[in-house]
C-alpha cells in the first residue's frame, strides 16, 4: 500500500520526462550544431541566403568534393598552430590545479582544525580577495612582471590564476574538513600517527571527493580563462581560448572563421569527457560538502 501511495501518477512522469527531454536538447543543441558545422566550409555554415545550406552542404561539397571536410580542423591545429595552444593550456592547468590543491588542501584542514579567532578573519580576507575584479589583480602584478622581464611568459598567467584561485579551493576545501569530525584525528593520533600522519592517512582517503570536485573547479577556472591570459601572455605563448579569439579576430580572411569553430568543439570536447568520467565523485564532493559532519 505505501509504495502504491507514493508512486508518482503517470500523468506527472510524461510530463516531467517531456521537460527534461527539452531542456537536454536545448542544453545540447548549440554544441551539437557548432559540432556538425566544424565539418561544413563557410559558405555553408555562415549562409546569409539559406540556414539549411549548413545543413546540405552543398558549398561544401563544391569546394571539397564531399559534405563533410575536415579543412577547419587541419587549418586550426596544423596551419594556425593550435596545438602549441593546447599544450600552453595543459602546462597552465596543470600548475594551477596542482599548486592550488596543494596549499588549499594544507590551509584547509588547518584552518579548519585551529582553534582561534584569527581563522575565521583569514577565510573572511580570502573570500574579499577573490571578490576584487580580475583586472585589479592583473594590473597589480604588471609592474613587478615588465621589471623583471616575466611579461608574456606561462608562469606569469599562472602566478595570477593561483592568486585568483587560491580563496576559493581554500573556502572549499575547509567546508569539506569541517564536516569531517575531528574524533577521526584524535583516533589516529591515539594510534601513533602524528598530525601530518594522521590527515595524510586518515582524512585525506575520507574526503576524496571534495579534493576531486575543488580540482576540476581549479582546473575549469584555469582552463577557461580569457582576461587574465589575454593580458599577461604574448601571442606565441597563448592559451586555447585567447587563440579562438584570435581566430575571430580575422574573419576577413575566408576560412579563418571555421578555424574558430573547429578550435571551439576541439576545446569543448575534453571538458565533456572529463564531466562525464568524474560525475560520481563531483556529485559525492558536493553532496559532502552541503551536509553537516
Amino acid at each position: 500500500m505505501s509504495s502504491v501511495a507514493h508512486r508518482k501518477p503517470v500523468s506527472l512522469t510524461i510530463f516531467l520526462t517531456i521537460v527534461l527531454a527539452g531542456w537536454v536538447v536545448l542544453a545540447a543543441f548549440p554544441f551539437i550544431w557548432t559540432l556538425w558545422g566544424s565539418f561544413k566550409v563557410e559558405g555553408d555554415f555562415f549562409s546569409k541566403v539559406d540556414w539549411a545550406a549548413a545543413l546540405t552542404g552543398e558549398m561544401t561539397t563544391v569546394e571539397t568534393g564531399g559534405r563533410f571536410t575536415g579543412n577547419g580542423y587541419e587549418g586550426a591545429w596544423i596551419q594556425e598552430g593550435f596545438w602549441r595552444a593546447a599544450i600552453n593550456s595543459t602546462l597552465v592547468c596543470l600548475f594551477v590545479v596542482t599548486i592550488s590543491l596543494t596549499l588549499g588542501t594544507l590551509g584547509g584542514y588547518a584552518l579548519s582544525r585551529s582553534p582561534h579567532q584569527y581563522a575565521f578573519w583569514f577565510l573572511i580576507i580570502a573570500l574579499v580577495f577573490r571578490a576584487l575584479p580580475q583586472i585589479t589583480l592583473v594590473s597589480g602584478y604588471l609592474p613587478v612582471f615588465f621589471q623583471f622581464n616575466m611579461w608574456g611568459h606561462l608562469p606569469t598567467a599562472i602566478v595570477v590564476l593561483i592568486a585568483i584561485n587560491q580563496p576559493f579551493t581554500l573556502w572549499m576545501l575547509h567546508s569539506f574538513f569541517k564536516n569531517i569530525p575531528k574524533d577521526l584525528d584524535e583516533s589516529a593520533m591515539v594510534d601513533g600517527c602524528n598530525r601530518f600522519q594522521a590527515f595524510r592517512h586518515v582524512i585525506i582517503p575520507v574526503m576524496w571527493p571534495g579534493v576531486i570536485t575543488t580540482g576540476l573547479f581549479s582546473f575549469l577556472l584555469a582552463y577557461n580563462d580569457f582576461a587574465v591570459t589575454t593580458m599577461l601572455l604574448s601571442q606565441e605563448n597563448q592559451t586555447m581560448i585567447p587563440k579562438i579569439a584570435s581566430f575571430l579576430g580575422t574573419t576577413q580572411t575566408k576560412g579563418n572563421v571555421m578555424f574558430a569553430v573547429a578550435a571551439v568543439v576541439s576545446v569543448t570536447a575534453p571538458i565533456f569527457v572529463m564531466i562525464m568520467v568524474f560525475q560520481r565523485q563531483i556529485v559525492s564532493g558536493l553532496t559532502a560538502g552541503a551536509v553537516k559532519g
